[in-house]
């Protein structure tokens, strides 16, 4: 049986299965590295383990959930404590701006919106430097906890304006989910703060979400 993963998520412990294509281990468990569809192939002898990894979507059918209407993208109004995806447009030394992808996400999502231009995009997002995180706020520096492309789950902590609502990051469960590294390749966390290239291995900061699942 296959389901929709994303980059991060855990897919198995590493002590029960080995790690195939599209996946690395963090800390005991074995983790997607792209945005695919999991896979698990039965162990090929007794004293073998079963093999989980990851394929990419096939190009004319990235997956089941499809857009129905650039406007589709939220799927419902951002209130106050709803978890939402974004895309981070422009960052700023004391903010950023990010376009709201989908409320209240499910691991699909990340796919099925992040080819959405921002002109499809019908909510905008402001994250203030003081709500990256809960400690240490005086210390952020806005571009080693974002870039421009990034993917980010947040929560809504303000309406704003009607256009405009205000995120944070400050928990572990919020942050970068998906990244592209300066040359253009995926990335994988590899900590709370960095995230690697998976061709070079060279490492960014950025300000992680927790895998799914952990």
């Amino acid at each position: 049986m296959t389901s929709a993963v994303v980059p991060g998520q855990i897919l198995a412990a590493a002590n029960s299965h080995q790690p195939g294509d599209g996946t690395h281990i963090y800390e005991n468990n074995i983790l997607a590295s792209i945005v695919g569809r999991s896979l698990i192939t039965p162990a090929a002898t007794k004293t073998s383990k079963p093999t989980v990894s990851v394929s990419r979507f096939d190009s004319q059918q990235p997956c089941s959930s499809s857009i129905a209407s650039p406007n589709a993208s939220t799927g419902s109004l951002p209130t106050v404590g709803s978890i939402v995806l974004c895309r981070v447009s422009r960052v700023q030394q004391r903010q950023l701006s990010a376009s709201i992808l989908v409320v209240n996400p499910s691991p699909h999502d990340i796919l099925a919106y992040t080819q959405l231009t921002d002109d499809d995009l019908q909510f905008q997002a402001v994250l203030r430097k003081e709500d990256i995180r809960a400690y240490e706020k005086d210390k952020v520096v806005m571009n080693d906890s974002y870039r421009v492309g990034d993917i980010i789950r947040a929560t809504v902590i303000s309406l704003g304006d009607e256009r405009n609502y205000y995120i944070s990051t400050a928990g572990n469960d919020y942050g970068v989910v998906v990244a592209t590294s300066e040359v253009g390749n995926a990335m994988v966390p590899s900590s709370w703060k960095e995230m690697k290239d998976v061709v070079t291995g060279k490492g960014e900061s950025r300000k992680v979400a927790k895998p799914a699942g952990t």
